[in-house]
């Protein structure tokens, strides 16, 4: 019996080494799986891209590097004998459960449920969160994006400045609990750096007489063109889009702005 558990626990200290390979290797190749697959669009910004591309390819080099010493030198490890609460190499474990999962598990880019989380009515105003130093006054009014017309309207909020202006936006369909069957919110979410604090921005949208909001599921990406008014929404005065068109797009390659 004494002679199994030796060798139970001699092949249990060759085995765990390899644990530390698998879990750098692993995260490596997941970096670039989502760098591949342009999953990567959906975690954070672009501008990080690089980091991401060569911080997998150092992961995999590491772990080659470590799976070769660990084929020629066996590390040991504690006693694996004695009774411990955690086990060993428990770190690696988990960032080898942690990368399954990410391979399994596509990521999701965010819709009208979270937006409306912070009250659908908010995604108009003056947010603290956006630059101004980004607004550019030279733009025409229908080359503006969404993000650009929310900046604008944190340089100068009165909307009736903007009365007439033509406007064609793109974004997702928000249906908005407290609003009439005629209106529909048209937003995107704003990344500043990865999903973690990525926020939304939006503008109601006044629907041609005929047409509701039900004709346009909620999470779709419209492309809208029309003139800007100003409408009197949950007793709040509010620049809103008056739609001329409104056409069903497919979700762009990068549904975040910047």
């Amino acid at each position: 019996m004494s002679s199994i558990k030796k060798l139970q626990s001699k092949t249990l200290k060759k085995l765990l080494p390899w644990l530390d390979v698998i879990a750098i290797t692993a995260w490596g190749f997941l970096l670039l799986k989502y760098w591949l697959t342009q999953e990567l669009y959906l975690l954070i910004h672009p501008n990080y891209f690089a980091l991401v591309v060569f911080g997998g390819i150092g992961f995999i080099i590491i772990g080659i590097a470590k799976g070769l010493q660990v084929f020629r030198q066996p590390q040991a490890i504690p006693n694996v004998q004695h009774i411990s609460l955690i086990p060993p190499r428990f770190g690696s474990i988990l960032l080898i459960a942690v990368a399954i999962t990410g391979f399994l598990i596509t990521p999701q880019v965010f819709a009208s449920d979270k937006a409306l989380q912070r009250g659908v009515t908010d995604l108009t105003g003056a947010n603290s969160r956006l630059q101004p130093q980004s607004f550019r006054a030279s733009i025409r009014p229908e080359e503006r994006s969404l993000v650009d017309w929310t900046r604008t309207l944190s340089v100068y909020p009165e909307p009736d400045a903007y009365t007439g202006q033509k406007v064609k936006v793109t974004g997702f369909v928000i249906h908005p609990p407290d609003l009439g069957n005629e209106y529909l919110f048209i937003a995107r979410f704003v990344l500043t750096c990865c999903a973690a604090d990525a926020y939304p921005v939006g503008l109601p949208v006044k629907l041609k007489a005929g047409e509701t909001r039900e004709e346009f599921k909620k999470d779709s990406w419209l492309e809208v063109e029309g003139k800007m008014a100003t409408e009197t929404l949950s007793g709040k005065r509010q620049l809103t889009i008056i739609s001329n068109s409104v056409k069903q797009i497919s979700r762009p390659k990068n549904p975040y702005s910047y």
